[in-house]
């Protein structure tokens, strides 16, 4: 701000964007006080600003934008805007967890945007990405600054205060459990429970309340009026609890925070600095996380986190290779623009982002060739524009679909009444052939029966219930990295107990340890149990082990987890030994899944080669891979 005053910035000359419209309301309070103080203004455009707002700050633009990259879009892409009068004053941008963004697509959509922005105000733009949670920050501020001479810095203000954060593990066995726990703890005080599943958020809400506590929920599919009234309600009052999945885990203001509570543990020890990041942010306060683990699995995850960040590990954020999907929106982005592209500019405007220019030239061409043979894109005398297909996979909605990089899963609207509940996959409402009653659903904390299903509009009218309900959202399965699975070996070889665990803990690892005596921390190991069933524990890490089980299943039908591979009870020791000695790491490579090609967003601009390319790159770690096939191997025959 101060920059802005001494050197006199007119019209939008600061663009703040955050991963998520929560996080810009929150923050939208607090800039618009701060630039008050200057007499300056900020405005706030996201996908729920009204039309009147929008028109307002297109005719009387605000000194500060805030904003997230899928609007942006939507200002580039709109024939109602001068594109060169609305961004020419824009000198910085702002990346509000700038992490979010960088490890997915919405990273290369980001920089593309902030590249075509650049080109129109024909001037270099200052990037300031903010984040507490990167491992890798050099490497960040390399992607970040992609493109732009300015010089690069990373500024990394440690805390000032000495205390050690408050870390506690306790192993309470179930979700019910857990819910007693809660409902008996911290009493008085504000506490925020973190689940890393939504279904697992409704049921311990609808726990908590049937011991009388004052709880509220908050996740992606809770219905954006029923979310804001119970963040607003919670940040207002005290002894109550809110529980939430990750969309809490960024910096939303939702008041003076006591506790903040992990049922079982998230993927990665960035996650849970963001969740526990939300406490001690009160004079005489201390950051705190209580681990309420509901399983085995649950609490070797949270221990392994626990002691990476004791370690002062945290994941490196990696940008995903070949986004030649995203290059194909940016295409079709830049057509709409406008108004048709040179075929010989238009790859010009996003030159700049890395993983553009390092794409051969040769298959950005043969990119185009295909969108023009799919009649996609027309190619009329050197200018590019929409084909009919193109037309009709994308130009509904005013081409809405085409400026989101990220894929919509199938869900219905949860009515009760005239008011919007959330939103559930509709697998929810899949019924067995003995069940005749109407399925009963669990949302914003409490249950409904459903009375009426239009599958046609995805709509589902309910009326409340007492009935325990559940709703279904797919894709909440977690695969853990090779450091965390790594770090769970070295805590099961060991006969160590952290000052973190309880006691209950620490009697649930004595068990746990005595079912896995041969385990070492410096090798893999091959066990033929009692019951005949053969697993080779490699603690490599999901992507690796899926990775290894593929090299495997021409030989025999082999399954992998986090942890191990899982072989049929019918192979022998020495089957199992001699195929993984036949195995070149160089040969282990991704099998490309057909749906996940087909559900990569934009497929239909990629030929079936460039989707297997784009799986097949993301699908990997080779060094997990080598590692386990590197290693000791030991074989042990349990009695």
């Amino acid at each position: 701000m101060s920059q802005m005053l001494d050197e006199s910035w007119e019209g939008i000359s600061v663009l703040y964007v955050s991963p998520i419209k929560a996080l810009l309301n929150n923050q939208e309070q607090r800039l618009h006080k701060y630039m008050q103080l200057v007499g300056r203004r900020a405005a706030l455009w996201h996908g729920d600003t009204p039309q009147g707002e929008r028109k307002r700050i297109l005719s009387e633009p605000p000194d500060l934008l805030l904003t997230t990259p899928e609007s942006l879009e939507v200002m580039l892409v709109s024939s109602k805007i001068d594109h060169h009068r609305f961004f020419k004053n824009i000198k910085v941008v702002v990346i509000d967890e700038v992490h979010a963004f960088a490890g997915d697509d919405r990273g290369w959509h980001l920089l593309s945007v902030f590249t075509r922005i650049a080109k129109l105000a024909k001037h270099d733009l200052q990037r300031i990405g903010l984040s507490a949670t990167v491992g890798n920050p050099d490497e960040m501020l390399s992607w970040l600054s992609s493109g732009s001479q300015r010089p690069q810095k990373v500024v990394w203000p440690r805390g000032s205060s000495d205390e050690q954060p408050d870390v506690q593990l306790d192993f309470v066995g179930s979700l019910s459990n857990a819910a007693r726990v809660i409902s008996l703890l911290h009493q008085g005080e504000k506490r925020l429970v973190f689940c890393d599943s939504r279904s697992r958020v409704e049921q311990l809400a609808v726990s908590l309340r049937s011991y009388g506590v004052d709880t509220f929920v908050s996740h992606s599919s809770v219905g954006l009026d029923e979310r804001r009234q119970a963040e607003e309600a919670f940040a207002q009052r005290q002894n109550c609890v809110i529980v939430a999945t990750s969309s809490l885990e960024l910096g939303l203001d939702v008041g003076d925070l006591d506790r903040v509570i992990q049922i079982d543990a998230p993927g990665s020890v960035s996650s849970f600095l963001q969740r526990m990041g939300r406490t001690g942010r009160r004079s005489n306060t201390t950051r705190n996380c209580l681990f309420l683990a509901t399983n085995d699995e649950g609490l070797l995850r949270a221990a392994a986190l626990i002691e990476l960040w004791r370690r002062e590990y945290v994941e490196p954020v990696q940008a995903p290779p070949c986004p030649y999907h995203i290059l194909a929106q940016q295409l079709m982005a830049l057509i709409l623009q406008e108004r048709g592209v040179g075929r010989s500019q238009w790859f010009s405007w996003v030159a700049d982002v890395p993983a553009f220019s390092q794409m051969p030239v040769e298959r950005v061409e043969a990119l185009l060739e295909y969108m023009i043979a799919k009649l996609i894109l027309w190619d009329d005398n050197g200018i590019i524009s929409f084909a009919p297909a193109g037309e009709s996979i994308f130009g509904r909605q005013n081409f809405m679909d085409l400026l989101s990089v990220f894929t919509s899963p199938p869900l219905f609207r949860v009515m009760s009444g005239q008011k919007e509940l959330g939103f559930v996959h509709e697998s929810t409402f899949f019924k067995k052939d003995d069940d005749d009653g109407p399925p009963i659903l669990a949302l914003a904390g409490r249950s409904w029966k459903t009375k009426h299903l239009d599958w046609k509009r995805k709509i589902a009218h309910v009326e409340p219930t007492d009935q325990r309900g559940k709703s279904r959202w797919l894709g909440e399965g977690q695969m853990l990295s090779q450091a965390v699975c790594q770090r769970i070996r070295r805590i099961l070889s060991s006969d160590d107990n952290d000052p973190s665990w309880s006691n209950r803990t620490a009697t649930q690892f004595a068990e746990i340890r005595e079912e896995f005596p041969s385990i070492s921390a410096e090798s893999t190991s091959v066990v033929l149990q009692p019951n005949g069933e053969l697993r080779w524990w490699t603690f490599a890490g999901g992507i690796a082990n899926t990775l290894l089980a593929d090299a495997l299943k021409p030989h025999c039908d082999v399954k992998g987890d986090n942890l191990s591979l899982i072989f049929p009870k019918a192979t022998s020791l020495n089957e199992i030994a001699a195929l993984i000695d036949e195995i070149e790491p160089d040969n282990v490579t991704p099998i490309p899944n057909i749906q996940a090609m087909e559900n990569l967003k934009f497929s239909e601009c990629l030929s079936d080669e460039r989707s297997a390319e784009v799986f097949t790159s993301r699908f990997n770690d080779r060094k997990a891979v080598e590692q386990a096939l590197q290693e000791l191997r030991r074989v042990i025959v349990q009695g």
